[in-house]
């Protein structure tokens, strides 16, 4: 029994630490991270600054860098794109923040981008993509408010684009730049309409780039160049995601958000704190891709997977803000005169939808295809792709629950409903497990009142203390470990569950019912106004919501059903783990803490009859007969 308590203790101990390490260095860390770029940015008053040119540079072609002799060129990073002049710098805030990019897309010309999940255009001003919204997902519930937001232009608040482009061996030769003006042979580009932009560089070099879309979030871009100089070239294509400034992440470790990428078929994550320290990260890959995720969006590059190629993460500061930019160099192309050469590659930009990026990389579980079976998409092949979701250590058990979950959602209707049908599920299947548990903790409940009174004759005496108990467990067939190993069992799967229900995009603006019309937000409503019914909003450490204290009521009927530790302190500790459940996931998403509730619920009524049936929960009936015997036969005599 002591064995089963001090594992039940670790784990709070555990949850304990997890919830100091997040209250008193993640959160703080993230405020100072806030305050950081607040000064950067009153510094200069200047919020859509950009860093000025690096050093190596050539001062006459932004853009280009310039390389040494024998040396293969540095991959290029996103130049200064000062503002418009006449123009003063915007205020910060969302309505300055939007007149600066609406200014910035007005100032070039541009190919509009339609299709059913992407909207946006791509400049001709550097043939760049850096305006981009997602047609299916809204920045709140509301369906008329406004569409989430990928790309903005450089010059804008936080500029974040994608860039190609081609690097020379020798720095004399002319090459497309960030202000290179493209001319394109289409307006729009969509699903069934790619567009080429050219660009002559009058030295017997035209360039083109012909964007593709399918239709979902993938675009192909196909580099090609024509020699008609006299002269071979030497040109290194490369590709690159810009993004300016530190958004704010949710700080949560078992969520990566940043820089990450798959290199040889491994999945590297790089937070943007350590980027920082570290500056630059280089490595080689053939094959894999390399991006900026965000909890459910993502932007990659996806290079020729048979191709070996140089990849880095790259931060710079300035005085203004924090620039990130990930990049790939591919292998060198010599076009010899009266030749042209190609190369193309993919960038993905959109919503982390498990079964499109699955689709994307081809992926099988237990030999089943499970995703999308468009075979346009699969031909992609893209060395697990699927990685941009953080499905965690347990990825074995977070893939299919997640499946199921899918499933049950489009069978019910609603996600909360498919939560609920699959913890009961998952409920059936470890029920030997749990059953073999309540069954060990029964038989430990009723066997209470002796190891008490073996503590108190034996107080003085541990070792004698420890030989009664031992006697009293082979005596009565006890096994103190025998409730413990099954919970253990357990714990991987109910974390598993959880991974799903805070990462998946599906949980994002999907309702339930009464109140909870997001099961991605926090439960909304607080007991400190009584629910609504005060008009009074109390500050968010105040927002105790309803489920969460339904969750911390249900934790707290559970632990009454388990057997309660002989020290009185150990007792009091237990008493406080509801309550601290209940304020530790009062800021979770309200599936989360729908799920928690319900579990307990289950595992409450499960445990119950279990430990009914074992005789470890005494009966109404014998807890009143004894008094009756003794009463009755003095009422029958008197009669």
């Amino acid at each position: 029994m002591s064995d089963q308590r001090n594992t039940i203790l670790a784990i709070v101990l555990a949850v304990a630490i997890l919830f100091a390490f997040q209250t008193f260095y993640v959160n703080p860390k993230a405020e100072k991270e806030k305050a950081r770029q607040q000064a950067l940015s009153e510094q200069t008053g200047t919020p859509g600054g950009e860093p000025s040119a690096p050093a190596g540079r050539r001062a006459d072609r932004p853009g280009v860098p310039a390389a040494a002799p024998g040396e293969r060129p540095p991959i290029p990073t996103a130049p200064a794109t000062p503002r418009r002049s006449g123009t003063a710098p915007e205020a910060p805030g969302p309505g300055g923040r939007e007149r600066a990019r609406a200014e910035q897309l007005r100032s070039t010309p541009r190919v509009a981008i339609d299709s059913p999940r992407l909207n946006g255009s791509i400049s001709l001003t550097g043939g760049r993509v850096d305006d981009l919204s997602l047609a299916d997902y809204r920045q709140d519930i509301d369906p008329k408010s406004e569409q989430i937001r990928l790309f903005s232009p450089p010059g804008s608040d936080l500029p974040y684009f994608v860039q190609f482009g081609w690097a020379p061996a020798d720095p004399k030769i002319k090459v497309p730049g960030p202000d290179t003006p493209w001319r394109a042979d289409t307006k729009t580009l969509t699903p069934s309409q790619p567009v080429t932009l050219s660009w002559d560089n009058g030295e017997g070099l035209r360039f083109f780039r012909t964007y593709a879309l399918d239709d979902y979030y993938m675009f192909s871009v196909t580099q090609r160049v024509k020699n008609s100089s006299k002269s071979p070239v030497t040109l290194y294509p490369y590709g690159f995601i810009s993004r300016t400034g530190t958004p704010e992440t949710l700080g949560y470790f078992i969520l990566h958000e940043g820089p990450l990428g798959v290199f040889n078929g491994t999945l590297k994550e790089i937070d943007y704190d350590d980027l920082r320290d570290s500056g630059k990260i280089v490595q080689s890959t053939q094959g894999g891709w390399i991006g900026i995720t965000d909890k459910y969006w993502l932007a990659a590059l996806v290079p020729d997977q048979k191709q070996s190629v140089e990849t880095r993460f790259v931060h710079s500061a300035t005085k203004v803000t924090d620039k990130y930019q990930v990049d790939y160099r591919g292998p060198g192309l010599t076009v010899t005169p009266g030749t042209s050469a190609e190369v193309q590659n993919h960038f993905f930009a959109g919503a982390k939808e498990v079964k499109l990026l699955d689709a994307y990389a081809d992926y099988e579980f237990a030999g089943y295809p499970l995703g999308l079976e468009d075979p346009d998409l699969r031909r992609l092949k893209i060395q697990r792709l699927d990685l941009a979701i953080d499905f965690g250590w347990y990825f074995f058990l977070t893939k299919p629950f997640f499946y199921a979950l899918a499933y049950f959602h489009e069978l019910l209707g609603n996600f909360g409903l498919a939560i609920l049908l699959l913890t009961v599920i998952v409920k059936i299947l470890f029920f030997p497990l749990a059953n073999k548990s309540y069954r060990a903790m029964g038989k430990m409940k009723k066997l209470q009142p002796e190891m008490v009174k073996i503590k108190e004759r034996f107080k003085d005496d541990r070792t004698q203390m420890n030989t009664a108990m031992m006697e009293l467990y082979k005596r009565e067939k006890a096994n103190p470990a025998a409730g413990c190993a099954p919970m253990i069992i357990q714990i991987p799967v109910f974390f598993s569950l959880y991974k799903v229900l805070f990462v998946s995009l599906e949980m994002r603006h999907a309702p339930f019912y009464g109140w909870i019309q997001d099961l991605s937000a926090r439960d909304p409503t607080t007991i400190f106004n009584l629910f609504g019914l005060i008009p009074f909003t109390p500050p968010e450490f105040l927002l105790l919501g309803a489920w969460p204290l339904i969750m911390g009521f249900s934790m707290f009927l559970q632990m009454k059903l388990n057997p309660q530790p002989a020290d009185p302190i150990q007792a009091k500790i237990f008493l406080f783990m509801p309550i601290m459940f209940t304020i530790l996931l009062a800021p979770f998403p309200a599936g989360l803490v729908i799920y928690w509730a319900w579990n307990n619920v289950l595992s409450m009524a499960q445990q119950w009859v279990i430990m009914k049936r074992s005789g470890a929960l005494p009966s109404k009936k014998s807890r009143v007969l004894p008094s009756k015997k003794k009463a009755r036969p003095k009422s029958k005599a008197g009669s």
